[in-house]
């Protein structure tokens, strides 16, 4: 979101203006030209800030978006019966911790995987909606 005391609507009339004050121009008017260029060069460094923000925020809601999406098509596996390629296709998996996963079997629960330090807690956090043990 933008912050600060600049929206999204001051940052658009600063543009349209700065706009029409360019297209009244007239060859002959220089000095005109300048002081509009200087106006919006001015008004343009003060939004930046809020401009890179909002960017990362539609970055992030953008990334968000597009795990939400991942995790509705993706089918839970079960820890007890999963193939190495299976376990490694989750999100930071690679095929040496799916081969420990495999070890490890059986699991009552999905949470095993912590508590028996297969993985740890930032590792399971990855890959909990993705599991199941039934």
């Amino acid at each position: 979101m933008l912050r600060g005391k600049m929206g999204k609507r001051d940052i658009a009339l600063i543009m349209l203006g700065a706009t029409v004050a360019i297209a009244g121009c007239s060859k002959d008017s220089a000095e005109q030209e300048r002081k509009v260029r200087e106006e919006v060069a001015k008004a343009v460094e003060k939004a930046k800030p809020e401009i890179q923000q909002a960017g990362r925020d539609l970055k992030a809601a953008a990334q968000g978006a597009k795990e939400g999406w991942e995790r509705g098509n993706r089918k839970e596996l079960n820890l007890n019966s999963a193939s190495e390629e299976d376990l490694a296709s989750l999100p930071g998996i690679d095929r040496r911790e799916a081969r420990r996963i495999i070890a490890a079997r059986p699991y009552r629960e999905k949470r095993d995987l912590v508590s028996r330090k297969i993985l740890t807690e930032p590792e399971y956090e990855r890959i909990q909606d993705f599991v199941r043990t039934k």
